[in-house]
C-alpha cells in the first residue's frame, strides 16, 4: 500500500495548451480515489502523470512520501488497467496473466502460485486455458485486472475500465472491483466519467473540470454539499434541481419566491446566516435534490416540516420503485420523486412536498455555493 500526494501540479503541452492547472490531492494508504469529470477535464492526463507516462510541467507527485516526477514507470511499483483490455489474442488467460512475470524472469514455480492466487481472487480459474476470443467482455476485463494483480504493486491505476461493457456488466464489475479493494486494501486511483461509478466506488472523489479540481472529498459530502453549480449538476442522477428566484424576507427567516403557473408563493429556506441575508432582494439559485421533492405517499418523517406547493405535471417517468414527475417552477423544469401508487397524470395539477432541510443556495453571478 502507499499514500499519494499531488502538490500544485500543472501540465502544459508544447503547443502552450494548459491541461492541468494547479491540482492538489492527498490520499492515505489503502484509499480508493476517483478522478471524475467530463471529456477533456484532465483526469486521464493526471492518471498518466501518476503512472509516469506523462511528464509533470510543474509541481510534485509523491508516492509514499517519495517524489516520483523523474522516475520511470517501471520504478514506481504501480500497475495500470486500461480502458481497452490489451490482451494478447494468441495467448491463453494463464499466459496473459503471467506475461509480465516472464519478462521479469520470475521462477516458473512462483509464477504458478501467483496465477493460482490471482485467478482465485477474480474467480477465473476455470478460464485459465481459454484464449481472449473465447471470453465475454466482463471475463476479459477480469483477465486484464489479473495481469495487474500479478504484479502485487503498491498502487493500482484504472483508466475507465468499464466503459466498454454493457449496463448489466458494468454493475457487476463495479461490485467486483469494490470487493477486490476490500480484500487487498491496496491504494487505487480510478478514472471515470460516470458519476454513479464515482459515488459507489470511491472513498474520496476529485471532481474535475477544465484541468481544475472543483471539489475533493467523501462521496456523501460532495453529494450533500456541492461547492458550485458544476459539481451539483454533475453528481447525482437525476441531477440536482436548480430553481432561480428572488430571495425575500419571510418572517424572521428567508424564502424564495416561486411561480409554478398554478400557485405563487415563497418557499421558506433553512438559512439564517448574515451571508445569506445579505442576498435578500437579489436573484439566487436554490439547489434541491429530486428525492427532496415528493408527495404525501412518498414522504418520510414529519410531514409538518414539509412545504406544500401546487404544480402542473409536464411529464412522468415510472422507474418501478418510484415515479419521476417533471413540472415547471419559475419557468424551469423541476424533477421530483413520488410514490408509484400516486399515479400522477401529465397535464394535471398535483401537490408536491418540498423538504428544504438539505437545500443548497448558489450565487448566479459566480455559480459558487452561498450556503
Amino acid at each position: 500500500m502507499a499514500s499519494l500526494s499531488i502538490r500544485d501540479v500543472y501540465k502544459t503541452y508544447p503547443n502552450g495548451v494548459p491541461v492541468l492547472k494547479g491540482v492538489n490531492i492527498d490520499i492515505e494508504d489503502g484509499q480508493f480515489l476517483i478522478l471524475v469529470g467530463g471529456s477533456g477535464c484532465g483526469k486521464s492526463t493526471l492518471l498518466n502523470m501518476i503512472a509516469g507516462l506523462e511528464t509533470v510541467t510543474k509541481g510534485e507527485i509523491q508516492i509514499d512520501g517519495k517524489t516520483v516526477n523523474n522516475l520511470s514507470p517501471k520504478d514506481r511499483d504501480i500497475a495500470m488497467v486500461f480502458q481497452s483490455y490489451a490482451l494478447y489474442p494468441s495467448m491463453t488467460v494463464r499466459e496473459n496473466i503471467s506475461f509480465g512475470l516472464n519478462i521479469r524472469k520470475v521462477p516458473k514455480s512462483e509464477q504458478a502460485q501467483i496465477v493460482e492466487r490471482v485467478s482465485n481472487t477474480l474467480q477465473i480459474t476455470h478460464l485459465l486455458d481459454r484464449k481472449p476470443g473465447q471470453l465475454s467482455g466482463g471475463q476479459r476485463q477480469r483477465v486484464a485486472m489479473g495481469r495487474a494483480l500479478a504484479r502485487d504493486p503498491v498502487m493500482f491505476l484504472f483508466d475507465e475500465p468499464l466503459s466498454n461493457l454493457d449496463a448489466k456488466l458494468r454493475i457487476e464489475m463495479r461490485s467486483e472491483i469494490k470487493l477486490l479493494h476490500q480484500r487487498l486494501g491496496t491504494t487505487i486511483v480510478y478514472v471515470t466519467h460516470d458519476q454513479i461509478e464515482a459515488m459507489t466506488l470511491g472513498d474520496r472523489i476529485a471532481v474535475m473540470k477544465d484541468g481544475i479540481v472543483q471539489q475533493f472529498g467523501a462521496p456523501q459530502e460532495i453529494y450533500d454539499s456541492p461547492s458550485n453549480l458544476f459539481v451539483a449538476g454533475f453528481i447525482g442522477a437525476p441531477p440536482m434541481n436548480f430553481i432561480q428566484g428572488k430571495l425575500v424576507e419571510q418572517g424572521a427567516g428567508v424564502g424564495l419566491e416561486l411561480d409554478t403557473g398554478v400557485a405563487r408563493t415563497a418557499l421558506l429556506l433553512p438559512f439564517d446566516s448574515a451571508k445569506v441575508k445579505s442576498h435578500i432582494g437579489r436573484e439566487v439559485i436554490l439547489g434541491l435534490r429530486p428525492e427532496r421533492i415528493t408527495d404525501s405517499r412518498g414522504a418520510h418523517g414529519d410531514h409538518g416540516k414539509l412545504q406544500q406547493i401546487d404544480v402542473k405535471v409536464d411529464v412522468i417517468e415510472p422507474t418501478g420503485p418510484d415515479t419521476l414527475v417533471f413540472a415547471q417552477v419559475n419557468g424551469k423544469r423541476v424533477v421530483s420523486r413520488v410514490h408509484p401508487a400516486s399515479n400522477p397524470q401529465p397535464l394535471t395539477n398535483t401537490t408536491l412536498l418540498f423538504d428544504t432541510s438539505k437545500a443548497v443556495l448558489f450565487d448566479p453571478s459566480n455559480e459558487e455555493r452561498i450556503a
